[in-house]
């Protein structure tokens, strides 16, 4: 019955393409906008590491100005992360801090600036970093400051032609790093761990130990923020009250984390008594999720133009109801020949609502194309200038979303419409017949 029903609605459709295209059109304007506005949103506000988010926690520590009632910086002093990794008191914790350098290939090729990021050897496993070639180096690289690098597969595939590069040597800032592992496709979006700078960039194309960073006086290519006048030298940067630093922790359940905030606390009391951190006690912990929304990674704006999306929607359900109607009355003669023949009021009723999912499902095809073109204008004024923009785009989750909501939505809209086709007096319209 059910196909029978369909072949029905596509006659339907022949018998008056033009009311029947307006609909398609109307559901895919309104449908196809808001998949747009639904697509950032859904990327851009989703859990990057869903499998264990709720146990990597960002650290902060209050060493603001005293003179402001502003939130705790969202970075570390070298300070301050330095002292938690001589601490050692977490499952698992890296600093992080993004740099730039030069990298000078082999042979005859020109040397290009790369960005890169200085991690512990905690980083990869916290975030289930995927591994190509190679592996991540371990604990005793970072405490002996050994010249070790990962690359990303992009960068692998520029210099070595997608080999295996584990063992190479990379000529990168004027020093030789031995690389010992590849990266696989990863580029969590957005990325959560430095929403410092612009969390819907691109990856780095070289993680080394943060240990090297200040000893080979790689140029720091990230936020710095700094409430105090700094005394001169390098020295003097080290030991001011400038934050840089990104630091994450992982914590296994509830217990692990209560504990480390009481180890942040301890630490901060010690060093008030050391004429530090003077402001009262806030130090936090932040899971991804938390850490996100606090951040508000996820702009405001794209709310509003969820609302806006919204509304144009109802504005093309609100026409699909006319039209609809118009339809659907003008099928009153067929409807009354067929109920004095007998047909019952439930199957008149199945019949229309299946023919308004039909042309909810043909809205919903067009839809895609007009959503697929709404991001790709977006990639267009966004640019690569701005944000890295391959992850705008329909993916299968998005495209299932697009073609349910546009069904359900037309079949909604044909509620009333299918209502009054079948509550037509029969006797009225078999006069005509």
């Amino acid at each position: 019955m059910f196909f029978y029903y369909l072949r029905l609605s596509a006659l339907s459709y022949r018998r008056n393409p033009i009311l029947s295209s307006l609909m398609v059109l109307a559901i895919s304007i309104g449908v196809g906008a808001y998949m747009v506005i639904f697509t950032l949103n859904y990327v851009m506000g989703g859990n990057p590491i869903p499998q264990k988010s709720d146990q990597l926690f960002h650290v902060q520590i209050d060493s603001g100005n005293p003179n402001t009632e502003s939130d705790p910086p969202p970075q570390l002093t070298y300070l301050d992360a330095t002292a938690l990794i001589e601490a050692d008191a977490a499952f698992r914790e890296t600093p992080s801090s993004k740099f730039s350098g030069i990298l000078e290939p082999d042979g005859d090729a020109r040397p290009f600036s790369i960005v890169g990021r200085g991690a512990s050897a905690d980083f990869f496993p916290m975030f289930n970093v995927p591994f190509l070639y190679g592996n991540p180096w371990d604990e005793s690289a970072d405490r002996n400051q050994q010249q070790v690098a990962i690359i990303s597969k992009e960068l692998n595939e520029r210099l070595y032609g997608g080999q295996d590069s584990s063992g190479e040597t990379l000529r990168l800032h004027g020093s030789s790093f031995q690389i010992v592992g590849v990266l696989d496709d990863w580029s969590p979006v957005p990325k959560f761990y430095d929403v410092n700078n612009n969390p819907f960039n691109g990856g780095e194309e070289v993680f080394i130990p943060w240990s090297l960073i200040i000893p080979l006086e790689f140029p720091r290519d990230g936020n710095t923020n700094c409430w105090k006048a700094v005394d001169p030298g390098m020295e003097g940067f080290l030991n001011s009250e400038c934050v840089w630093i990104q630091y994450w922790v992982e914590l296994r359940d509830s217990d692990e984390e209560a504990d480390y905030l009481q180890f942040l606390n301890n630490y901060a009391a010690q060093q008030k008594e050391f004429g530090r951190l003077p402001r009262p006690m806030n130090n936090a912990l932040y899971d991804v999720e938390e850490w996100l929304m606090k951040e508000e990674v996820l702009p405001n704006e794209t709310k509003i133009l969820s609302a806006l999306a919204a509304m144009l929607l109802a504005v093309c359900l609100l026409n699909t109801i006319g039209l609809l109607l118009s339809k659907f009355l003008g099928k009153s003669g067929e409807i009354g020949v067929r109920q004095a023949l007998g047909a019952h009021k439930g199957s008149l009723f199945l019949q229309h609502v299946i023919e308004a999912g039909f042309i909810g499902l043909l809205g919903g095809i067009l839809g895609l194309a007009v959503a697929a073109a709404g991001l790709e204008g977006i990639k267009v004024i966004l640019g690569e200038d701005l944000m890295m923009t391959d992850w705008i785009q329909l993916n299968p989750p998005v495209v299932a979303v697009t073609l349910l909501l546009a069904i359900f939505a037309t079949i909604a809209a044909g509620f009333y419409p299918i209502w009054r086709a079948c509550n037509i007096n029969p006797a009225i319209h078999l006069k005509t017949q």
